[in-house]
């Protein structure tokens, strides 16, 4: 019996393991996801109205509250005397392993952002919320908005 719960034990930290790599991706504007390369993009012209900065908040996939369920199981499930005892411990500690699973992922994937408000040369305003970058982006700095498969980037307008 202690052979399937050290056995569930390392095929929760190999998904905990995937999911953190996993959640490393970024949505920088200086990284171009490898689907929007050699794709034709819309560029327009517009000038900085204004820039906040805002946290986008993490996300709740379900993965850490998995992990952190089958984690806390599987150890609570092994601190019992009897079988049943067994289960109702494995019960608790699941729980909150789930619970916390799920705080841990939100706030692993919780990231600093900026929020845009632009004016375009043609008169709209928009308003776009991008990860930070290099660039450092202040009210009326000439930009330009790059938009690929419903995606949009701004960055500051070539010289």
């Amino acid at each position: 019996m202690k052979r399937w719960m050290l056995r569930m034990l390392r095929m929760a930290l190999v998904v905990a393991a995937t999911a953190a790599v996993g959640g490393c991706s970024t949505s920088s504007p200086d990284v171009i996801q490898r689907g929007d390369a050699q794709r034709l993009s819309r560029v327009e012209d517009g000038v900085i109205l204004s820039v906040r900065e805002v946290t986008v908040d993490g996300s709740q996939s379900g993965m850490g509250a998995a992990v952190g369920g089958v984690t806390g199981a599987v150890a609570g499930a092994s601190r019992g005397g009897s079988s049943a005892e067994s289960n109702v411990i494995g019960l608790l500690v699941g729980t909150a392993g789930a619970v916390a699973g799920n705080a841990i992922e939100r706030m692993a994937t919780r990231e600093q952002a900026t929020e845009l408000l632009i004016q375009l040369k043609g008169g709209e305003r928009r308003a776009v919320v991008q990860a930070k970058g290099e660039q450092v982006l202040a009210p009326g700095d000439a930009v330009i908005l790059v938009t690929t498969a419903g995606k949009v980037r701004v960055t500051k307008a070539p010289q």
